[in-house]
């Protein structure tokens, strides 16, 4: 069987090999005799009913500086292509949104992994609130008062945004830390957007498990340990990737979790569990394939396919 296969990400020039989870995804595509087609999410069109993008055929090669090759671009109906992967990466931002209210248009009769209105409607932060007795204790919110009464609590804290990606934005904020006020007017002054308060989890600084899920099921994983002097793990952050065993909390969080992804349509699924506690639901661009398979784990690229194949 071979699927006409077009991925919508940032362009492909831009990649970091080492640790792209889309460029592990088109490797597996090819080999398994896909026709691959790339764009950038700039390239969408919706007119008259008609979603269409100016695609490029692409062939991948697991070379650094000479790792694709792009054909002539043509203007093309999403609708006649059999899969779109949606794998640009955040900010979770307006136009991120925009391209799934126009994907959702051509899907499912074209599979778009994931579900475009899955994704819009299950941003990381949020999703993850579906499922209190998993998480460290969290607050949402932009009003001052609800995040110093939290902080009164539980003293020592975490403060990110909640629309924010790869560690940005993420302060630890002690007991005694001066810079309380400081942070709070920041997150308060830089967006309009409500943020999080999280009760610290001293189990970050042995690791923050990277944790996917296929098709709602445990599939890998990877521990990401942050940087000396740094709480953030993310791998964009300085956090190095290192092998872990999977325990049986991770696995009864993957059981809690994973049937619902699977009924969201979310095919391709990253959580983030530090220590017993689930932190996050990575459903916009996933990554860590390529960190698995590189410490000995799972193909999960290759579970990722026969998944996406299963519906054909």
């Amino acid at each position: 069987m071979s699927l006409s296969v077009a991925v919508q990400m940032d362009h492909i020039a831009s990649i970091r090999l080492a640790g792209d989870s889309t460029f592990a995804l088109m490797l597996e595509a090819q080999k398994r005799g896909h026709s691959l087609f790339h764009y950038t999410p700039d390239k969408l069109t919706l007119r008259s009913g008609q979603v269409t993008a100016t695609i490029e055929p692409v062939a991948v090669r697991d070379e650094p500086g000479n790792h694709f090759k792009l054909g002539s671009p043509k203007k093309t109906d999403l609708s006649t292509l059999d899969v779109v992967l949606l794998r640009q990466d955040p900010p979770f931002d307006m136009a991120y949104l925009s391209t799934t209210y126009l994907l959702e248009r051509i899907h499912p009769s074209t599979l778009v992994v994931n579900d475009p209105a899955e994704v819009r409607d299950a941003p990381e932060k949020l999703l993850v609130m579906d499922y209190p007795e998993l998480m460290p204790e969290t607050i949402i919110t932009r009003d001052p008062d609800e995040i110093k009464a939290f902080r009164a609590e539980f003293g020592d804290i975490v403060l990110k945004p909640l629309y924010g990606a790869g560690g940005q934005g993420v302060y630890h904020v002690k007991p005694d830390d001066d810079n309380f006020s400081a942070f709070l007017e920041l997150f308060l002054t830089q967006s309009r957007d409500p943020f999080i308060a999280q009760r610290y989890l001293p189990a970050v600084r042995a690791g923050d498990k990277r944790i996917i899920l296929v098709d709602g099921k445990f599939a890998g994983l990877v521990n990401r340990v942050p940087a000396e002097g740094d709480l953030r793990s993310n791998m964009v952050r300085g956090g190095a990737a290192a092998t872990t065993e999977v325990s049986k909390r991770d696995l009864e969080i993957c059981e809690a979790i994973g049937p619902e992804l699977r009924d969201r349509g979310l095919i391709f699924v990253g959580i983030d569990v530090i220590g017993d506690k689930l932190t996050e639901i990575n459903v916009t661009s996933p990554t860590g394939i390529r960190a698995i398979r590189r410490l000995g784990g799972p193909d999960v690229a290759a579970l990722v396919w026969d998944a996406i194949e299963s519906h054909f």
